[in-house]
């Protein structure tokens, strides 16, 4: 039930993103910074969707390392977007939250992941 929460929660911080980038200034920077952001709050998404259908532990693992890659990078293009001032920081404030938590929950997976193919290993030798 968790991974559908999950599934969902990634999607919904896809769409808010796509929403913060239609309101950029239409401007350089603002273009290249949107087009970044977009791909990997997308690939957060669409990896997490893959990885809950992994054929093995150890494909779990790496492409759970690819969702947390992703929400990473999308919480720096959110940062940038803060820092250069492109977008108010109240306006930014909650997508920020949002993928710092991203980040956070898919690191505890992977650790958590890792820790359990270690235990079944070492019960299995």
């Amino acid at each position: 039930m968790y991974k559908y929460i999950l599934q969902d929660r990634t999607k919904k911080f896809h769409i808010a993103v796509i929403q913060l980038c239609q309101i950029l200034p239409k401007n350089a920077a603002a273009y290249e910074i949107a087009k970044q952001l977009i791909r990997s709050a997308g690939s957060v998404g669409a990896n997490y969707r893959a990885a809950c259908r992994a054929k093995s532990k150890s494909d779990f693992i790496y492409k759970i390392k690819v969702v947390l890659e992703e929400a990473d990078e999308s919480l720096y293009w959110l940062e940038i977007l803060k820092e250069t001032r492109i977008v108010p920081p109240e306006i930014i404030k909650s997508l920020i939250r949002e993928a710092y938590e991203l980040v956070l929950i898919f690191n505890a997976s992977d650790k958590t992941a890792k820790d359990n193919l270690l235990k079944t290993k070492s019960q299995n030798p």
